[in-house]
């Protein structure tokens, strides 16, 4: 166990930024050491086999440079790796994310859910499993949105374009749903174009879930970092120039 380590913070890219911001104010005192794969980002277009060679490749190197806890804050790369990450690393914590499909069938019973996910988020059978045990409770619109994690990514979330391809995806569904899951830990930082795309309806996200979550089981195996240490926040990425970790910082200070 290491007692004293970061709490590492794997993603494809700049979308599990949006939920370190949950995690720090969550844990404020703790060290975050927060990693993107913006070379290689976005995961949910990839093959399950290319997931699998690179998320295990990176977060095994954060684990050696000293890890106590590892949150994949990537639904795709949770869903594909998070298993046999946990069995190749049984000694560190691992904390997933995945769609909030839950706390909004809970929020709207009976209600119209639309899901915004990538396509291979979509078509995992972890995705499908949790449908099928709310079908009962709410109506599910499940929806791929290919190319918009890779959009979020190029930053500058207030020009046309960005509009333009969410209308494309969601816009028939203006009026239609009462809650909108982000699927995508990308999506929290359009989350206000997306709620004006549909008329302002409720979105919902698992970021403050995760951070509860992480806060639990670390005080389980009593490594929360003290009350007095003060907390950090450290970026790295696959993309090592100073334009993408000054992107970095950007997206971390955005508000949502």
């Amino acid at each position: 166990m290491r007692d004293n380590g970061n709490i590492a913070v794997f993603d494809s890219g700049v979308g599990g930024i949006s939920v370190l911001r949950a995690l720090v104010e969550e844990l404020p005192h703790e060290r975050f050491r927060y990693f993107g794969d913006s070379a290689n980002a976005p995961y949910g277009e990839k093959s399950e086999d290319q997931i699998l060679r690179l998320t295990h490749g990176h977060v095994g190197n954060l684990i050696d440079d000293g890890a106590k806890a590892v949150v994949i804050a990537c639904n795709t790369a949770t869903s594909v790796a998070g298993p046999s990450l946990r069995e190749a690393y049984p000694d560190t914590l691992f904390i997933g994310v995945e769609p909030a499909l839950k706390p909004a069938a809970e929020a709207y019973p009976g209600g119209s859910i639309l899901v915004m996910a990538t396509p291979v988020t979509l078509a995992l059978d972890k995705y499908h499993d949790l449908a099928a045990r709310l079908d009962d409770t709410c109506t599910i619109h499940a929806v791929a949105c290919p190319d918009l994690a890779a959009r979020i990514e190029r930053g500058n979330l207030d020009a046309p374009d960005m509009r333009a391809l969410v209308e494309g995806y969601v816009g028939s569904y203006r009026g239609a749903v009462d809650a909108v899951v982000l699927g995508c830990t990308h999506y929290p930082f359009i989350a206000a174009l997306i709620r004006d795309v549909l008329g302002s309806v409720e979105s919902f996200d698992g970021g403050a879930g995760t951070a509860r979550q992480l806060r639990r089981r670390l005080a389980a195996r009593n490594q929360l970092a003290p009350g007095t240490e003060p907390g950090a926040v450290e970026f790295a990425s696959s993309l090592d120039t100073p334009e993408e970790l000054a992107l970095y910082e950007e997206f971390f200070s955005m508000a949502l």
